[in-house]
This record gives structure tokens, sequence and C-alpha cells, in this order.
């Protein structure tokens, strides 16, 4: 979705420096089409339809119910197949939308990430039972360049990594960034991430670079834990995703975040980032996702002057 608080992931993915409540916000893959179903599956085009009129009803960023429930209700009903990936990982994909946009509170997010995350562990664990079937072992253990490279063939297999990356932000940013990290959800969500690069990189806009250089941008540093996060390859994936697609909302809010976070230099750029992406017109297929990407980009905007 070119909305990504994944991309879209927990305090690790506040989009918002000031006020850390925004979301990674994954974006579709095209802004003027909406995806094209991987199969024919009635319920899943019914739940389709349904996802594609998730705008029905809003006001200004918050997004109506009905729609976005209908959506996840077919989905539902599909992914009672114990095969069948498609459903979930779009099943992870609707929870995601009715956990940022329509107005949940804390503890009915916290019960929605949840379950996202679970779904998408699921779609996860049916792609590696396939790799089992192909005489590959191991899968578990496989690292995400290895992971990928086996993985290619399946159009569900990056949709999967991607949203199961997303679920798993949200849901550290529900129970908190340090208790979140001590799971090993910063390792999750970066393999994920990772691996989805390795499958395909344009995916969602960039939406792989974008999922790990968000992480390495907001997760907590934590001795033997988290070290491994740095300012500079946030700054690197970040700007990977920008030369996937510069015009992507999430792309831009995310990279001038990250900006901030550095030198005057940096700064200032990120500065410009933000007030060129308030300066441009949400699409109209998007509009709940990017009309809240240009109110914490005002936020931001509002507090770094200040600063300044």
């Amino acid at each position: 979705m070119r909305a990504f608080r994944p991309v879209t992931l927990i305090l690790f993915f506040a989009a918002s420096g000031a006020v850390g409540q925004q979301s990674t916000g994954p974006v579709p893959s095209d802004r003027s089409q909406p995806p094209k179903p991987l199969s024919t599956n009635p319920l899943i085009v019914e739940a389709d339809r349904w996802y594609g009129r998730r705008q029905e009803g809003r006001v200004g960023a918050r997004a109506a119910a009905g729609p976005i429930n209908q959506a996840i209700a077919g989905y539902e009903e599909a992914a009672r197949d114990p095969d069948f990936v498609e459903p979930r990982w779009k099943l992870a994909r609707a929870l995601y939308f009715k956990g940022i946009y329509t107005g949940l509170d804390e503890d009915s997010k916290k019960a929605v990430f949840q379950k996202a995350k679970r779904v998408s562990d699921d779609a996860i664990a049916i792609l590696g039972a396939s790799l089992e079937k192909r005489g590959i072992k191991g899968f578990l253990d496989f690292g995400p360049e290895l992971l990928a490279g086996n993985l290619k063939d399946r159009s569900d297999a990056a949709p999967s990594y991607f949203w199961a990356a997303v679920s798993w932000g949200e849901w550290a940013l529900a129970v908190g960034k340090v208790e979140a990290a001590k799971t090993g959800a910063a390792e999750k969500v970066r393999d994920d991430g990772l691996t989805v690069i390795g499958i395909d990189h344009d995916f969602e806009e960039g939406g792989g670079y974008r999922v790990v250089g968000r992480l390495h941008d907001q997760a907590p540093w934590i001795p033997f834990i988290t070290g491994w996060v740095s300012h500079s390859e946030a700054i690197k994936y970040l700007r990977l995703a920008m030369q996937v697609n510069n015009r992507n909302f999430v792309n831009r809010h995310f990279l001038a975040e990250a900006l901030y976070h550095g030198d005057a230099k940096e700064r200032a750029e990120g500065i410009a980032l933000e007030e060129a992406l308030l300066a441009d017109a949400p699409s109209p297929q998007h509009l709940v996702e990017e009309i809240k990407i240009q109110e914490d980009a005002r936020q931001n905007l509002s507090v770094w002057k200040r600063a300044s």
C-alpha cells in the first residue's frame, strides 16, 4: 500500500519521531491500480473487493470499520484451507489497516496485531512446508539470503514475509519496544525484511528496504540484543527504498525522520523532504494512509522548526 508506520514498526517503527505513534505504512506497488489477486478463489476475490473499498466512509485519516471488517471476514473464511498462503498474508494486511486506521483503543490494537502476527507466521510455516516437500530441509535455520533464493518462484513469498515484518513490528509497538526487543522481535523484523529484499527488492515500492531501514533508525540500542542497529545502515536502506520509488510517501517520510536524527546537513535534508511531502497530493486510492503520513509530517515540521 502506498501508505506502510510494515513499513508501516515498533517504537522501532514509530513513524513520527515527535510522538512515536505512526505505522510502517506499507504501500501498494502501483498507486493507480489495485493489486491483482493471486488466485480466482471466490472468497478472496470478494474479500479483495471489500479491501479495495476500505476508503469508503472515512473521516480524514480515520477509516470506517465496515469495509475492512468485511474483507477480514472473507480472508478468514478462505484461510480455513490449511495449505492456502494467499488469504493469510492478505488477512495480515487487512488487520494492519484495521489496527492503524479505524481508531481502535490500545488493548484492541494489541489483540489485532497479535492475530496478524500469528496468521503471518502461519503463512511462512506453509511456505516452509512447501520447501520440505521439495526436499529442502532445515529451512528454519536458513538465513535470509538462502531462504529468499529458495522462494523466488513463489509469488506469495514476498508478501508473506513483508506482512509478517509489519505485523511483528506493530505488535512490538503495542507491547513496548524494550520488551519486544528482548523477545527477538527486532531480529525477526530484520530477517523478514532482508528476505523480502532477496526475493524481490522492488516489492511494495522498496518495502523490504523500507522495513530494514526503519528498523535501524527506530530500534532501541540494547547491548547483546540490538547492538547491530546503526544510523548509517538506516540511511543506506532508506535511500535504497527511494531509489526504487522516490514518490512513495512512506519512503520519503521515513528517510526524512532518519535524516533528522543525523547531523545539521542531514537535518536540513530531512526538513526539505517533509516540506515537499506536505506539498504533494495524496493518492485517491490511498487517501487514509497518505493523509495520515502528511499529518505526521506536519507534526514533525512543527516540532523540528521550533527546535531549530
